[in-house]
């Protein structure tokens, strides 16, 4: 998958957010989970985007661990959701799935770059 291909993902997976959200129940929990996920679930894109405008590799692994972070934490709300019986599990199988896909490709995008950046360095 290229630069431009995950860019779409990412933005693909914030525009599912922001239709979840607008249809949780208008419950103070559900208001509360709801600003959590909605604030991380649309910053994956976003940082991902900034990660691509790295300086160095060293930047860009930093910005990726903000990546995996954020898609983490939408893991986290959205189990939440489902723990908490506002949304059925079933509803959220396929985007937990995808933000489960999101974080091992960050993860192993960092280790690519780790090791380039230790290789450098052995050259030196």
């Amino acid at each position: 998958m290229d630069e431009q291909q995950f860019k779409e993902r990412t933005r693909n997976v914030a525009l599912r957010i922001l239709r979840l959200v607008d249809a949780l129940p208008s419950t103070r929990a559900a208001d509360v989970i709801g600003r959590q996920l909605l604030r991380c679930g649309t910053s994956i894109g976003a940082n991902y985007r900034a990660a691509c405008r790295g300086k160095s590799p060293a930047d860009m692994v930093a910005k990726l661990a903000i990546v995996e972070e954020e898609a983490d934490e939408a893991i986290y709300w959205t189990e939440l959701l489902i723990d908490s019986r506002l949304v059925a599990k079933a509803r959220l199988a396929n985007l937990m799935n995808e933000l489960d896909q999101i974080v091992a490709m960050i993860v192993a995008s960092q280790r690519t770059l780790r090791r380039g950046i230790a290789k450098s360095r052995t050259r030196k």
